[in-house]
């Protein structure tokens, strides 16, 4: 796999900048085409009492909702720099419908992580966990304050699933400029999960990786990993996402809810 376009997610919340910056940097290194997507939803109102009043307000509400996509492409403009390959792109639309669309034509999407303590990004955010699910490409998820994505250490979850595989190979182009490569499997299971054989994997993609077995955590699986990327010194974790839908709702397993809410690192997830 080759990553040729990536799609970045664009609000008006306070850590957009810092992903755009974030982004524009893996954009230059591969390199790769940079997209920046943005969509605001115009309220719509019932049609009942002075339908001229209904009118206005609709129309005020529609101004307000340009107003926003217009500071999303500044930002957008500004913080992707000189980037000789960018591009912006945005709706008056339900913005999680939009994004989904908009990443037929992307390698790689790049979203925020929305955690309990990460504030409040505006009408224009997508849901990371949402977005994961839907559009059907490799997720990149940026916590807030991360401008670059190092090329140190890099961590891949690995559990013996359709989801895991698939990350892996999603993340081939992100592990080929790693530093080090770590493979660990957690859980009691993790001894017959197979992180050798993902290590011969990559191997035979002439990447070196360790394997490191965690069968016992005393905490979850999602905290489990997390510290041991940050005893790794990792810039990167690699893992598949594990989730249905439920109606309107996603639901998600323990250490890919606990990850996508809490993770410290950028983390590529593939569902």
């Amino acid at each position: 796999m080759t990553i040729r376009t990536i799609m970045v997610s664009v609000d008006l919340g306070a850590a957009t900048a810092d992903r755009v910056q974030l982004a524009a940097g893996l954009a230059e290194r591969l390199p790769a085409r940079l997209i920046g997507v943005g969509a605001c939803r115009v309220p719509s109102f019932l049609p009942v009492g002075d339908m001229l009043a209904v009118e206005r307000i609709y129309e005020d509400e529609e101004q307000r909702a340009r107003e926003q996509l217009e500071g999303a492409k500044a930002l957008f403009e500004r913080e992707a720099g000189a980037l000789p390959r960018t591009e912006w792109r945005s709706a008056l639309a339900e913005p999680l419908a939009y994004h989904a669309e908009q990443a037929r034509e992307a390698d790689l999407v790049v979203v925020g992580r929305q955690g309990p303590t990460d504030g409040d990004p505006g009408p224009m955010a997508v849901p990371t966990g949402a977005v994961l699910m839907a559009v059907g490409r490799p997720v990149l998820v940026v916590p807030p304050g991360l401008e670059r994505l190092g090329p140190g250490c890099a961590v891949v979850a690995w559990k013996d699933t359709r989801e895991a595989r698939r990350a892996v190979r999603d993340a081939l182009p992100l592990l080929s400029r790693a530093e080090r490569i770590c493979v660990a499997a957690v859980g009691p299971d993790a001894h017959h999960a197979g992180a050798e054989g993902v290590a011969a994997y990559l191997a035979g993609h002439g990447l070196t990786a360790t394997t490191h077995l965690l069968p016992d955590p005393v905490i979850g699986a999602g905290d489990a990993l997390l510290r041991f990327a940050g005893r790794e010194g990792a810039d990167l974790l690699v893992m598949g996402a594990y989730g249905h839908s439920r109606l309107r709702e996603w639901i998600f397993g323990g250490a890919t809810r606990d990850i996508l809410q809490t993770t410290p690192i950028c983390c590529l997830m593939s569902h």
